[in-house]
Formats: structure tokens, C-alpha cells, sequence
């Protein structure tokens, strides 16, 4: 008589599901323990929120400054010491955009040295973050990139660039502002550096949770890996990633205004940014970036403070 292998593995019923609620306990700790180092590591930023920053001001703009100089080898700048090109009109537009950087840079110096919240966060902005100051630290730097891409960043350590393609959506020196005080918003307020944080322990969680079924099938494996990264995805990495545009947004607007640009051209500005992508705009909760009408109320509702905040500053605003 033939007696039948033994295997001391325990069998599990219900298929998929029976084999995955055996691995919830490890899978739970999994969790656990990334919860705890996500929480651990968290600390107040500058929009008055927990972030979770893994990595020092000075390890990220290091970074910062390695891919600054690796753009600006690849693109054709205009005009100053990286040019490769400087007419008289390239001349004006680079000189336009580099003093409306210095206002907002130097109100951005201003603003984090007083620790004054952010009007349009509401309660939850207002203080000198954990890290401290970073904008009179920063190395500022504003370069024009001849390209039709409509582009613009700031990198850690104040690191700017504004593609010319941009600029006809800008349409004018308050449109500039209001691109420019949101790209230094997101430097500021370090989503840099809190989105590879995030990365970071996604990554973890992945390979964790790939550890816990390495002994499951090959569809099964790839189910539940495809479950996690939907979910890390959907539920960690976007929502994120809108709440910080939101958050910059909002910085960028309390930088231009207190700049002495106009605060009314926010919205009319990102109303003819959202008119870039046409009829092609994904869902919000498939989307990085908030739904334009969201942006476009947001600033609605706070600008008579902003107008306010402009005529504290700056004297009565410009007839429009």
C-alpha cells in the first residue's frame, strides 16, 4: 500500500482569501511597525502639519543641487552664466522673472523669520517649523530654460527654473508671481523630501508584505501585491500628493501677496493652467493634483484676507 506524503504545512481553505487571512497576523505587524516609524519620525512643518521627513535639510538639498546642475547641462538656458543664449528679448523676460523671484525669496525670508501662519490654511498653519528657517538659508538661484514645455520648479536649496513655454499661460508679471510663489511653497514646505520619505516606506511595506506570501502561488502573489501597491497608491501617494499642491497653493499665495503681487490672479491663473490638459483630466482620486474648480473656490474663499493682508502691506490694490 502507497502511503501519501506527509507535509507538515498547514492547509488552508477558501482559496485566496483562506491563505491571505493566514498571513494577516504578520501582515498586521507589518503595518504596525511601519506605522510606528511613520509616526515616530514625524515632525511640524512649515504649514502647521505633522510631516514625515526621514532625511536632513542638508542631504536634500544636496540633492537639489545635483539635479539643478544636471537640468541645466541638458537645457538651453538663457542668458547669465550657464546661457547658451542671450538676445535682447531673452534678456528682458530672464531679467523679469529673476526680480520677481528675489521679492517673493525675500518675503518668503521675511515671512518665516516672523513664524506668521499661513491665512489660507487656516488654523492649522503657523509656526517656525522643527527644522527651522530654511529660506534665508537657501542659495536662490533663478534660471529661464528655452523650451515650449510649460514647466517650472524649485528645488531644495531654492533652486528655480521657468520654461518659456510657461509663460504665455502666466500672461503677466502676477501670473508669474502666483507660479513662482507655488513652486517655492512646495521647497518650503519640504514635499521633497516628505514624498521620498513616503517612498520609502512604501517600499518597506512592499517588500514585507512580499516576504510574508513568498510561499503562496504565482496569481495569488501577484494579487495581493497588486492590491497593496493599488492601495498604497490610491489611499497614501495621491492623496498626498494633492494635499500638498493644496498646501502650496496657499504658501505661494501668502509669499505673492505679501511680495506686493496681486492675490486676484491666483485663481484666473490656475483656471488657464487647468485649460492646459484639455478634456483629459483623470478623476480626482486618480489624479496627483486637486480638481481645478477645488483650487479655483479654495482661493476664492480666502482672498479677502489676502486682499486685506495686500493693502496692509502694500497700499490700496491696482483697478482691474
Amino acid at each position: 500500500m502507497r502511503i501519501p506524503a506527509y507535509s507538515s504545512r498547514r492547509r488552508t481553505s477558501g482559496g485566496l482569501l483562506g491563505a491571505i487571512g493566514g498571513r494577516l497576523p504578520i501582515i498586521g505587524l507589518v503595518v504596525l511597525g511601519l506605522a510606528f516609524y511613520w509616526f515616530s519620525n514625524q515632525k511640524t512643518g512649515i504649514a502647521g502639519r505633522k510631516q514625515m521627513v526621514t532625511m536632513s535639510v542638508e542631504q536634500e538639498v544636496a540633492l537639489g543641487d545635483q539635479s539643478y546642475m544636471q537640468i541645466l547641462q541638458s537645457e538651453p538656458v538663457l542668458c547669465g552664466s550657464r546661457a547658451t543664449s542671450c538676445g535682447v528679448n531673452e534678456k528682458e523676460i530672464v531679467d523679469i522673472i529673476q526680480k520677481i523671484g528675489e521679492d517673493i525669496a525675500r518675503a518668503a525670508i521675511e515671512w518665516e523669520r516672523e513664524g506668521a501662519p499661513v491665512i489660507g490654511l487656516g488654523k492649522s498653519g503657523g509656526n517656525i517649523p522643527k527644522w527651522g528657517t530654511l529660506a534665508d538659508k537657501f542659495a536662490w538661484e533663478f534660471q529661464v530654460i528655452a523650451s515650449d514645455t510649460p514647466n517650472a520648479f524649485c528645488l531644495p536649496g531654492g533652486k528655480v527654473a521657468f520654461y518659456t513655454g510657461i509663460l504665455s499661460t502666466a500672461a503677466n508679471r502676477d501670473g508669474i508671481a502666483t507660479i513662482m510663489g507655488h513652486e517655492i511653497g512646495h521647497a518650503l514646505a519640504r514635499h521633497g523630501a516628505e514624498r521620498m520619505s513616503q517612498a520609502k516606506i512604501m517600499q518597506f511595506g512592499q517588500m514585507a508584505v512580499g516576504a510574508s506570501v513568498g510561499d503562496m502561488g504565482a496569481g495569488a502573489q501577484r494579487a495581493v501585491m497588486g492590491a497593496f501597491g493599488m492601495g498604497a497608491d490610491m489611499g497614501v501617494m495621491k492623496p498626498f500628493s494633492r494635499a500638498h499642491e493644496s498646501e502650496a497653493d496657499m504658501i505661494g499665495l501668502e509669499l505673492l501677496t505679501r511680495a506686493c503681487y496681486d492675490p486676484r490672479e491666483a485663481p484666473e491663473l490656475w483656471g488657464r493652467m487647468a485649460e492646459l490638459g484639455g478634456g483629459n483630466r483623470p478623476a480626482e482620486i486618480m489624479s496627483t493634483h486637486p480638481d481645478p474648480e477645488k483650487r479655483a473656490r479654495a482661493f476664492i474663499e480666502v482672498m479677502p484676507q489676502y486682499i486685506e493682508l495686500y493693502e496692509q502691506k502694500c497700499g490700496p490694490l491696482p483697478a482691474r
